[in-house]
């Protein structure tokens, strides 16, 4: 029972945050993200003390958690390309 509870909840659970912690520490400036709360914009800052970021949309700039940001924007374009 414990083993069935480790692999279908623990394990994927922590495959997922380490997979999120790779995506944010691999954010540049320059970067096109979208952001959880479906705001598009280009990271202008990085403040890696702080762990925060500062997007660049058409409103002006929005400083965020790095967390708060679901996508970059290049990959999710470029995937489609791929698989063709």
């Amino acid at each position: 029972m414990i083993g069935i509870f480790y692999f279908l909840i623990l394990r994927p659970q922590a495959r997922r945050r380490k997979e999120e912690k790779e995506f944010a520490e691999t954010l540049k400036i320059g970067d096109k993200v979208i952001m959880s709360s479906g705001i598009h914009g280009k990271i202008s800052q990085i403040n890696a003390e702080k762990g925060t970021v500062q997007v660049e949309t058409g409103a002006g700039k929005i400083t965020s958690e790095k967390s708060a940001i679901s996508t970059e924007l290049s990959k999710k374009l470029i995937a489609p390309l791929k698989e063709k």
